[in-house]
């Protein structure tokens, strides 16, 4: 009972990770425009993201345009557009593997060893993924931050973090922590049938083993 919550607990973890990975790959706010001068009147927000760059200016819509190429974005956004693609791919299959290796699923041929081992599988799966989306967010941190407090960067090149950096550390710890629900709720040699005591087989009584012989004999003699 208890390892069957804690899976449906690791399940649910598990999918708002894999939720929030996908809206993090695709939100553009990774880099936001800083806004450090003395003057208080803000014209435009800058957002930067993997895919594309958005301008909002005052009293004109949100536009936002697509990179041209992928030559147009900075070492570590293109390092991150692959690490960021490769832990949505590895999360929604761990996702999968998941709901297949839990308890509550039936399968034709349902070996319980089998669903354990799949469900460290998707263990693993999860915890990697984690790993791979906590390092593109960390490295896109650490370059704003270190930009930040340059003083060659020039004021108006300079980005703060953005919502999607916050979003991709939390969606990171979900994806490790369902991974480690599932690791600690997988058991790849328990087989709850043998637990189960079949009764005992008694020998057959003396009477039977009579009765058994007189059957035998008078058959042979029909045949004869």
């Amino acid at each position: 009972m208890v390892g069957g919550a804690l899976q449906v607990a690791g399940l649910l973890v598990g999918g708002i990770g894999v939720a929030g990975t996908f809206a993090v790959t695709a939100m553009p706010q990774w880099r936001v425009s800083a806004f450090i001068e003395h003057n208080i009147v803000v014209f435009e927000t800058i957002w930067e993201g993997l895919w594309m760059h958005c301008i909002r200016q005052v009293n004109i819509r949100m536009q936002c345009k697509v990179y041209d190429s992928v030559l147009a974005l900075s070492p570590d956004l293109q390092a991150s557009r692959g690490l960021m693609c490769a832990g949505s791919g590895l999360s929604l299959l761990a996702l999968v593997l998941a709901m297949v290796g839990m308890r509550c699923t039936r399968c034709p041929q349902n070996p319980w060893q089998a669903k354990g081992c799949i469900l460290l599988a998707a263990g693993l799966l999860f915890i990697l993924s984690g790993v791979v989306e906590l390092v593109p967010v960390c490295w896109v941190a650490s370059s704003i931050i270190s930009d930040f407090y340059n003083p060659v960067v020039n004021v108006a090149q300079k980005r703060e973090l953005g919502e999607a950096l916050y979003l991709g550390w939390v969606a990171s710890f979900c994806l490790v922590a369902a991974g480690s629900t599932f690791c600690c709720s997988s058991r790849c040699a328990e087989n709850p049938r043998s637990y189960r005591y079949s009764s005992p087989t008694h020998p057959p009584s003396h009477s039977q083993r009579l009765h058994s012989k007189t059957e035998g004999s008078y058959s042979k003699s029909q045949y004869v």
